[in-house]
């Protein structure tokens, strides 16, 4: 991963943008030697937001299974009827 400070950032941001998206790579952004940001790419951002609400799914699946709230099948779809009708 390429690391950038920030005045680094302040003074050659198209150059920096566009080694970003030649090469897809995050950038590590850094203020006084301690990371601050990472700078990535929008197809990247958006597939990590997309994968995120996916596993934020699935933790809230595995939360409702271990409190006991689930319903069978034929539960599901008599509570549900009354929506798909």
């Amino acid at each position: 991963m390429k690391t950038e400070l920030v005045t680094t950032l302040k003074r050659q941001a198209t150059q920096i943008l566009s080694d970003l998206h030649r090469s897809g790579e995050p950038v590590l952004i850094t203020e006084h030697g301690k990371p601050s940001a990472y700078l990535v790419d929008v197809d990247s951002f958006e597939f990590m937001q997309s994968r995120m609400n996916v596993l934020e799914g699935i933790a809230r699946g595995e939360r409702a299974i271990l409190e006991g709230r689930t319903c069978t099948q034929d539960e599901a779809k008599r509570k549900l009827e009354k929506w798909l009708t």
